[in-house]
């Protein structure tokens, strides 16, 4: 099954923001496109709007003007949906009601061919569910697009239980045809992307609500250590908290309120509140005119220790000690069959974060995880009240004279970007399990679609199989509320890996 062939005419029925990027697209593509909107006028007001963007784009170089002459006069808006009768493929991005969407699937079904592709932009609702209101939902796909759709080059076209593997493979090859990068998926709460997120944004929250940092910080630490290009607490502010807040409460609700989905009670107060991030002028920070933004905790200077003691190997963290070494700090390597860490001159240890606390022990710092501990410019440690002070400032004075920030958190098990990372490995791994999209799929679909630095599986073979779950797994044992728990893909997954290295 090919893609449609350019001669088709694509609709798009809703004329928002997204509807008129989805036109955008098709229409650049090569296609001649409809528009059409319930509101009168509509259609005819995003036509001008798609030509004065295409005018800009002329303007700018990325458009040659015959090109862009042909393209407005493919552009035709729709007074009534009989006029998209002899389309091949009509693309629905209206409001986000069920009912709304299955009534107008159920006309256009009484107007179009039986061979015409339907596919809705829905992100959070069921897929199935839209469909289900069709004489013929075989023909009806998934078609997610990410704004602004003309930019963003990631496309999740999802199957719903009765869609046909022709209408999806059709979609498919479209999407790629148009330019974007498409990802298969089946039809589940959040589909890949914002199902799979959810972590991200869920973990910063709780660390704050712990009171373990504050956003500044941990965004800061997110960007500078995680490699994340933005931090939870400013991404929400740009998304908006109550349309960031609405995708993570579906979510919740559609998976039954599991305990991995829990929205924040933080970000709920906030979004009632009124402060929704930048569309009103506050969320997690202040956006008035004149106001400062705060600046993440950063540790006063401390004289680095004359030397360190590595006892077994730092796994993720194994760069480490050729940094240490190039900054001039003697370096002892000694073995050690119960576990890894670095022992300071005051006899403290420093200890890669496990999920476990440092209140645990009788003289431990904990250091984050690292996407790349040598261009990383910021390390998070964390300490208990028991924590002699001369430990943390050497393991502090450590970093810094590797040319790191370090910022000082409060003593909760994981931190902020192992317990982060180790969430959205385990959600990766449960979606492959569960038949919901591949490896490869969902690797691109959280690099393309929300910009990490790395795909969960990239990142999962990069940091050492085994050590999301040893996280989680000691995450759990602490809050057993289920929260935690690692899924029974992500448990085989380590199993598997701990029988080949003969540890079982």
């Amino acid at each position: 099954m090919t893609a449609l062939d350019l001669s088709s005419p694509v609709a798009v029925v809703g004329t928002g923001t997204m509807g008129q990027g989805i036109a955008q697209v098709a229409l650049v593509a090569g296609h001649p496109v409809r528009l059409y909107d319930a509101v009168p006028g509509r259609a005819r007001e995003a036509a001008e709007a798609i030509g004065a963007r295409l005018d800009r784009l002329v303007e700018k170089g990325r458009l040659a003007g015959d090109d862009r002459d042909a393209a407005r006069a493919r552009l035709e808006p729709a007074d009534g949906l009989t006029e998209l009768a002899d389309c091949a493929l009509v693309v629905e991005a209206v409001l986000e009601r069920l009912d709304v969407k299955q009534e107008l699937f159920r006309e256009l079904e009484d107007v179009v061919a039986e061979d015409c592709l339907l596919a809705t932009n829905t992100s959070s609702l069921s897929v199935t569910a839209v469909g289900g209101a069709l004489r013929h939902p075989g023909r009806f796909v998934g078609l997610h697009f990410f704004n602004p759709a003309p930019l963003l080059p990631l496309v999740e076209v999802v199957s719903g239980f009765a869609t046909d593997v022709t209408s999806a493979t059709r979609a498919y090859e479209t999407a790629r045809a148009w330019g974007k990068t498409p990802v298969a998926c089946a039809d589940t709460p959040g589909f890949i992307v914002n199902r799979i997120a959810r972590p991200f944004y869920a973990e910063a929250f709780a660390v704050y609500e712990a009171q373990a940092a504050d956003p500044a910080t941990i965004d800061a630490v997110l960007r500078e250590s995680g490699g994340f290009r933005m931090g939870a607490f400013e991404l929400t502010d740009l998304i908006g908290q109550d349309v960031n807040e609405s995708v993570t409460h579906s979510v919740w609700q559609s998976f039954f309120q599991d305990l991995r989905f829990t929205p924040s009670l933080a970000q709920r107060r906030l979004v009632e509140s009124g402060r929704l991030g930048r569309k009103s002028g506050r969320g997690w920070y202040d956006y008035a005119d004149g106001a400062e933004r705060p600046e993440p905790h950063t540790a006063d200077k401390e004289r680095p220790p004359a030397y360190i003691v590595a006892e077994g190997g730092l796994g993720p963290a194994a760069e480490l000690l050729t940094l240490v070494r190039e900054a001039g700090i003697q370096v002892r390597e000694e073995d050690e069959d119960n576990g890894s860490r670095l022992v300071l001159p005051s006899g403290g240890h420093l200890v890669l974060a496990d999920g476990q606390t440092s209140a645990e022990f009788r003289d431990v710092v904990h250091f984050d995880l690292a996407l790349d501990y040598r261009t990383a410019t910021r390390i998070a440690l964390s300490a208990s009240q028991d924590t002699s002070p001369q430990t943390l400032a050497e393991a502090i004075g450590l970093f810094q004279a590797l040319g790191k920030d370090v910022s000082v958190i409060g003593d909760v098990p994981g931190m902020i970007v192992a317990r982060t990372v180790a969430r959205i490995i385990d959600l990766a791994h449960d979606a492959v399990a569960k038949g919901v999209a591949t490896e490869e799929d969902i690797d691109t679909a959280m690099r393309l679609g929300v910009n990490y630095p790395l795909g969960p599986f990239e990142w999962d073979r990069g940091i050492g199989r085994e050590f999301a779950f040893d996280v989680l797994d000691e995450m759990h044992e602490r809050d057993p509320s289920g929260r935690y728990a690692p899924s029974l893909a992500l448990y085989r997954h380590a199993y598997a890996i701990d029988k080949r290295e003969g540890t079982v």
